[in-house]
């Protein structure tokens, strides 16, 4: 039986793909704030170093997957917290345990926000690892009335990071394939707010088209994610997979890079 921690399990796509695993017989630990396995905050350094704890604790040392699913969409400082510093230290921090697997993999959910415009000096300060100065510059871009660059910031650092370390020896010459998805619109509680009146989706609809199928239901971007975090998935690396309802086409066109 397979091993799989997943953080964001308490709700939307982490809820989601816990069900879908737990579905097909693997064990999953989950991570939250609440209603989880392991409860710990993201957002501090103590917290991350508690969530390597615990996992450690819970699994005996040994997992086969990790799942860096919590997020804000928040136009907030913690966005950038969560979003790149947490996701990392979740992926870094656990992947050791993953060394006692026969079949290890890893996977975490960016965003198709990832394609919309981003402040560089905030993705720069992440990428360089200087979380103080990244937090700095999200506050600052709140207090400019510029938030909304925090959260696509936030997945596009997450993006890049990825497809740095994706093909390293630490990671695939490790034989871990390490990919993300990027999620169009899900119907979450994280997303709820954004959906609450008609004026709202169509504002939504201009920014995150999507032909095909409309908004998702977190099903859809969790099964996506089970396939990634499993054994059929051998060759995948440093991908990130726009489920999204064609908003990447849309926005992007025949261009992929």
């Amino acid at each position: 039986m397979r091993t799989v921690v997943i953080t964001g399990s308490a709700s939307g796509i982490g809820q989601a793909t816990r069900q879908v695993l737990e579905a097909r017989g693997e064990r999953v630990i989950g991570v939250d704030l609440h209603d989880a396995d392991v409860e710990v905050d993201l957002t501090t350094v103590a917290g991350r170093a508690d969530l390597v704890e615990q996992v450690s604790a819970l699994s005996d040392g040994r997992i086969d997957a990790i799942v860096a699913n919590a997020g804000l969409a928040l136009p907030l400082p913690a966005a950038v917290a969560v979003n790149y510093f947490g996701a990392l230290a979740t992926l870094d921090g656990l992947r050791p345990l993953l060394a006692g697997s026969p079949a290890p993999r890893a996977a975490a959910t960016s965003s198709m926000a990832s394609l919309h415009p981003c402040d560089t000096v905030l993705v720069d300060a992440m990428l360089a690892g200087d979380e103080a100065k990244a937090l700095a510059r999200a506050a600052d871009l709140v207090s400019a009335d510029q938030g909304h660059l925090v959260y696509a910031s936030s997945k596009v650092a997450l993006c890049r990071w990825l497809r740095r370390n994706a093909p390293t020896p630490e990671w695939a010459g490790a034989g871990i394939p390490l990919n993300a998805i990027g999620p169009g619109i899900v119907v979450t509680p994280m997303t709820q707010d954004l959906l609450t009146t008609e004026a709202a989706r169509e504002a939504l609809a201009a920014q995150v088209p999507m032909p095909l199928g409309g908004y998702m239901t977190p099903d859809v971007p969790a099964r996506l994610l089970a396939w990634l975090v499993g054994e059929e998935n051998t060759h995948l690396c440093g991908q990130v997979v726009f489920v999204d309802g064609g908003s990447d086409v849309v926005i992007r066109s025949d261009t992929t890079w």
